[in-house]
C-alpha cells in the first residue's frame, strides 16, 4: 500500500501538468471540432431550404413537431450554438443544446443511420456529454469571465 501511495505522490507533478496544459487544449480542440461539424451541417441546410423542409417532411421523423418547425429549430440550433461552443461562451448550454440536436437526429433518422454514420453521432454525443460535465475548459470565455468577475 505504501508503494502505491509513493507512486501517486511522485506522479502528481505529471498529472498537474496534464490538468494545467493538456486538458484545456484538448477541450478547445474538441469544441473546435464539434462546432465545425454542427455549423457546416446548418450551412448545408440553409443553402437549399426547400430541400431541407422536404427532408424533414419525408425522411426525418421528428416526434411532436411539424416538419417546417423541426427544420427551422434544428437549423437555428446548428447555426447559433456552435459559435457559442467554440468561444466557450455559455459553453455548457451550447453543449446541452447540441447534445439534444444530436439525440433528435439519431431518433428521427435512425432508420438511415448505419455503420460509421451512427458511430459519428455516438462519438459527438459522448464529446458533448464530456463538455457538459466538465465545462468548456480554461481556454473559454466562460472561464475568463468567471476569473475576471468572480
Amino acid at each position: 500500500m505504501n508503494a502505491i501511495i509513493t507512486l501517486l505522490r511522485r506522479s502528481q507533478p505529471a498529472t498537474a501538468w496534464l490538468d494545467t496544459w493538456l486538458q484545456p487544449v484538448a477541450l478547445l480542440a474538441m469544441r473546435l471540432y464539434l462546432a465545425r461539424v454542427f455549423f457546416l451541417s446548418g450551412l448545408t441546410k440553409i443553402q437549399d431550404w426547400d430541400s431541407t423542409v422536404f427532408l424533414f417532411t419525408e425522411e426525418y421523423r421528428v416526434p411532436l413537431l411539424s416538419p417546417a418547425l423541426a427544420a427551422a429549430l434544428g437549423t437555428a440550433g446548428e447555426l447559433l450554438l456552435p459559435p457559442l461552443l467554440l468561444l466557450g461562451l455559455a459553453g455548457r448550454f451550447a453543449a446541452l443544446g447540441l447534445f439534444v440536436l444530436n439525440i433528435m437526429a439519431v431518433v428521427s433518422y435512425w432508420h438511415a443511420l448505419e455503420g460509421s454514420a451512427l458511430e459519428f453521432h455516438l462519438q459527438w454525443g459522448l464529446m458533448l456529454l464530456l463538455l457538459l460535465a466538465s465545462g468548456p475548459g480554461k481556454l473559454a470565455l466562460d472561464g475568463l469571465i468567471k476569473r475576471r468577475f468572480g
